[in-house]
């Protein structure tokens, strides 16, 4: 499930990547995802948004034994 995690994350960092901002994959426990938004994403009122909308989003597409993507 790991390596399915990653594929999706790199379809996400380009979008990320533009702004100033990425995020790497921390941990998975279960069925939850730990990323760390990192760069321009750190500490940006959006990253909230960000996370939700489109990290989690495209991940559960990739990855449908996910259940929740987290920042931490």
């Amino acid at each position: 499930m790991r390596d399915q995690i990653e594929k999706a994350l790199a379809k996400i960092r380009p979008m990320l990547q533009r702004d100033g901002g990425d995020v790497e994959l921390v941990d998975v426990e279960g069925s939850v995802v730990k990323v760390r938004l990192t760069g321009a994403c750190h500490g940006c009122p959006m990253s909230q948004m960000t996370l939700k909308a489109g990290v989690e989003r495209i991940i559960r597409q990739e990855v449908p034994a996910v259940t929740e993507v987290i920042a931490i």
